[in-house]
């Protein structure tokens, strides 16, 4: 995610280069320069198409094109919103689940503070690397009686994790350290991580239909492809750079559109999952009272690109 400030338009747009949607959308824009500029030469000094456009008819595509553009910008944005969301309420959760324990707790009791902290900080380690699709096993803290090749073996370690958290209660309680009002006080928070889990997975799995996608694409070609029909009688060779002004705001809609409707990928504009997800390694460190590495710290605060 590119971290920036809203406010200082010159840096925002010096550093606008650092997204991979840019140098896509310039290599299409220059494609239909090439395509205007043929058309515009042919028509203006070899001979007169017999393809002519109204321009009330155009300004009616126009509408219909702006009005299902819309629709899908503020879809994409839906889902890149929710899943913030979702990650928002993991965070809430697992510190809700730290102070509770820490609570409940006795402070001699660094075992299970210890074990605690590192599970829960791995559930949020393995989540995303599972909806990344690529979970770095060596990443995850070291938990006692936990087996690493065990954590392999799981179809879903999210929540094999989860479930493993809720047998840790459970014996907690058989030996008297936790009572059941505090299982209580735990259930809300311990059901939200698998909630948000699976959310997450919906907003993954669940892409933009393809009928709709493939219409707005074919649509934003058609009327690409007809626009300098309209334009040449009025403006001449000025038609090739107005086309093109054109198709980049239409071309880099549809572009921003498909970058963010997955919002947990690795593109520039997505979610900086590594970067929450070892927030919340730290702050259940914190709130248990397990000491944790100022390298490990300083993940929580690394975003992937800034602008001052």
């Amino acid at each position: 995610m590119i971290m920036y400030k809203p406010g200082e338009w010159w840096n925002a747009l010096w550093h606008f280069h650092t997204t991979k949607v840019l140098w896509v959308l310039l290599r299409r824009v220059a494609l239909v320069g090439l395509y205007v500029a043929a058309v515009t030469v042919a028509q203006l000094e070899y001979f007169q198409f017999l393809l002519k456009v109204e321009r009330e008819y155009f300004s009616f595509l126009g509408i219909l094109l702006s009005l299902l553009l819309v629709f899908r910008t503020n879809t994409a944005y839906d889902r890149y919103y929710e899943g913030r969301r979702q990650w928002g309420q993991l965070i809430g959760a697992s510190r809700n689940l730290a102070a509770v324990l820490s609570a409940v707790l006795p402070a001699e009791a660094a075992q299970h503070r210890i074990f605690y902290a590192r599970m829960l900080a791995n559930f949020a380690l393995s989540l995303e690397g599972h909806l990344r699709e690529n979970v770095v096993y060596d990443q995850l803290e070291a938990v006692d009686g936990v087996a690493t090749a065990g954590l392999r073996a799981a179809d879903h370690l999210p929540t094999k994790l989860a479930t493993l958290l809720q047998a840790s209660y459970e014996q907690l309680h058989k030996t008297g350290e936790l009572q059941a009002v505090h299982l209580l006080q735990l259930q809300p928070y311990q059901g939200s991580l698998l909630e948000a889990a699976g959310a997450c997975e919906r907003i993954r799995s669940t892409p933009i239909p393809f009928s709709y996608s493939f219409f707005i694409k074919g649509f934003i070609t058609v009327f690409t492809l007809l626009m300098p029909f309209v334009l040449l009688d009025t403006y001449g060779y000025f038609t090739v750079p107005i086309v093109m002004i054109g198709a980049y705001a239409l071309l880099g809609l549809e572009l921003i559109g498909e970058e963010i409707e997955n919002p947990f990928g690795l593109e520039s504009n997505d979610l900086p999952l590594t970067q929450l997800a070892n927030r919340i390694r730290v702050s259940v460190h914190e709130v248990l009272g397990v000491p944790l590495p100022d390298h490990k710290k300083a993940l929580a605060d690394l975003p992937y690109t800034i602008v001052h």
